[in-house]
């Protein structure tokens, strides 16, 4: 495994980024106890300090949230990969999966992305994934709810105990854990050191008649949709409401409308996400934009009675009064308020996933568009790049793209010789073309995935897919260099081959293309059994060929000079068909155990 460590210092420039990350953490810590004072005894405030401590605790709390997200990413990856290859038509199930699969990747927006290559795929519908995206929006409050818990008295032994585990553990998953829960204490740490710059704020008399302001629930959306936008985050602007409530700076009224605007101001990113990208992408996109766009319409003019629910249903201490009953109860019934007001919206809106669908596919209409390029990958997204599980999981369904192009080109090959028509030789030279583009992105967005830390497994999977990236690309310069000049010199001798000949010739033909058929679905959906029916039609191709130089070897010595020269083609036609699936077999072999590969 490449550690942790070594991803910062493997170079002068990420060397200088940790330098500078730890020297800004060691600043910021020494410089609490100075925040804590920013309004000195004249009750002035100072606004330097107190904007230190406030953007240096949201960067701390950013940074946290990303290396909480990334541990959770790299331990769970591969069970996220399982979740999602088992999506069913069911759209609770494809509710709740969306849910799990956002709380651990801590973006909606990665959810989407891969709802769009399942999309792509033909995996699911449109309408199937909108249960999905739902799903997401209850997935992204599970940050809230952690957050909420505001347990910065412990943060610092978390950042400890994380950083042990990352650095001194030898087990992977124990350092991907400590990379989470060191990634938790800094966000704990950096609420704190929010709270406590925003401490003498509680006296300053123009905030707290803007904070009454934010009461407002358009004013409050507003503001929360604008900052959501900015750090594209809506855990920030939640997390930020939930800091604020600590502090008993602002009322539940106002932090509900506060994660009402963070709903809306995440659909920035999620459109983001979809430019330049497929009209799937943006559709998915729009889903989103629609879902949470109508749930804050449905629910802006019941936020009073929303908030009296959570306040029912939400743990209080009557014991306090005033602002420190208010900093005690406030956070946890936000983080409440946006779980519960996502969970309702999915429950009331997920009867309507297909108008949804199909008032996406209205406002994203195909648009016909002519090709300025050869072909462009369906499924290679950035995005997903950080979380290696998922990236070859894409990478997968592009090879199966690739894929299909080079079953076509063999299908093309054999239309070709039956209707003896040379233009169609030129189409599979064009395709070949195709193969070539896709073959070299596939390789450049595997050699970005070996970049990030890879687990053994992973390691195994990301060989078996750049293996078969190769040897396919192989296969399609076999069809393209060599069968197309056979059959090119067949079909200008304008021949024809013996009965007995066509059928072995078609016989193999047959079993070569049902290899294909089973590698592209050994490949795409990690189908050992697939793989394995490639391996073992071997001797049913070694009996067709052998048939064939039997008969070959009879009509050899009673043909004339020509007919000589047609069974010259006819052999090297054999071989390129041999050869063909010898590809095809190296290629299956990387996808069953391996003693069954030794015996192949």
């Amino acid at each position: 495994m490449n550690n942790y460590l070594a991803r910062y210092t493997s170079s002068a420039e990420t060397r200088t980024k940790f330098a500078f990350l730890l020297s800004g953490f060691l600043l910021i810590s020494f410089a609490v106890p100075a925040i804590a004072g920013v309004a000195g005894e004249s009750g002035q405030i100072d606004w330097l300090k107190l904007g230190m401590g406030l953007f240096g605790g949201l960067a701390m709390f950013l940074f946290g949230m990303e290396q909480m997200s990334d541990g959770l990413k790299s331990a769970a990856g591969d069970t996220l990969k399982d979740v999602l290859a088992k999506l069913t038509k069911n759209r609770f199930m494809g509710a709740l999966t969306g849910a799990f699969v956002t709380a651990v990747l801590n973006s909606s927006s990665v959810t989407t992305v891969l709802v769009v290559g399942f999309i792509s795929a033909g995996f699911m519908t449109l309408a199937q994934s909108v249960g999905v995206i739902m799903g997401a929006n209850i997935g992204s409050t599970v940050t809230a709810q952690i957050v909420a818990f505001n347990v910065t008295q412990y943060a610092l032994i978390l950042v400890a105990v994380g950083f042990f585990m990352l650095f001194a553990a030898k087990q992977e998953k124990t350092k991907y854990y400590g990379m989470m829960i060191m990634g938790l204490g800094l966000v704990f740490y950096g609420m704190g050191v929010m709270g406590d710059a925003m401490t003498p704020l509680r006296s300053y008399q123009p905030f707290l008649d803007l904070m009454v302001k934010m009461e407002n629930p358009l004013l409050g959306i507003l503001v929360g949709a604008i900052f959501t936008g900015l750090v594209q985050s809506s855990a920030a602007t939640t997390g930020i409401a939930i800091v604020m409530a600590t502090g008993g700076l602002i009322s539940l009224p106002a932090g509900i409308a506060l994660a009402f605007g963070a709903n809306i101001g995440t659909c920035v990113t999620a459109l983001l996400a979809s430019m330049g990208k497929p009209v799937e992408a943006k559709r998915a996109a729009m889903v989103h934009v629609l879902f949470n766009v109508a749930g804050v319409i449905l629910w802006v003019m019941f936020i009073p009675q929303l908030a009296e629910f959570i306040v029912a249903v939400s743990p209080s201490s009557p014991e306090l009064t005033g602002k420190a009953r208010m900093a005690a109860d406030v956070p946890r019934q936000i983080a409440n308020a946006h779980t519960v007001f996502n969970i309702a919206n999915t429950l009331i809106f997920l009867g309507f996933t297909t108008y949804f669908a199909r008032l996406a596919e209205r406002l994203v209409p195909e648009k016909v568009v002519e090709e300025k390029v050869i072909i462009e990958p369906r499924f290679l997204d950035m995005d997903v790049v950080g979380i290696p599980a998922l990236a070859l999981e894409q990478t997968r369904f592009e090879i199966g793209h690739m894929g299909e192009i080079v079953k076509q080109m063999y299908a093309d090959i054999r239309l070709a010789t039956e209707e003896k028509d040379l233009s169609m030789l030129d189409d599979v030279r064009k395709l070949d073309d195709k193969v070539d583009v896709l073959h070299e992105r596939i390789l450049e967005y595997l050699s970005e995935i070996r970049q990030e830390p890879l687990t053994d497994q992973q390691s195994d999977t990301f060989q078996a897919l750049m293996s078969a990236t190769i040897n396919l690309e192989n296969l399609a310069d076999v069809i393209e260099t060599e069968l197309v000049d056979i059959l090119s010199t067949f079909i200008n001798m304008n021949t024809e081959a013996s009965e007995a000949t066509r059928l072995l010739i078609h016989n193999l033909y047959d079993t070569v293309n049902q290899s294909l058929h089973d590698l592209m679905k050994a490949i795409r959906e990690d189908d050992e059994i697939a793989a394995q029916d490639v391996l073992i039609v071997k001797e049913e191709i070694s009996r067709i060929a052998n048939d064939f130089l039997s008969h070959q070897s009879e009509r050899i010595g009673v043909q004339t000079e020509s007919h000589l020269d047609l069974v010259r083609l006819e052999m090297e036609l054999l071989d390129k068909l041999r050869q063909i699936y010898t590809l095809a077999k190296r290629i299956a072999k990387d996808f069953v155990p391996t003693e069954v590969a030794e015996n192949a």
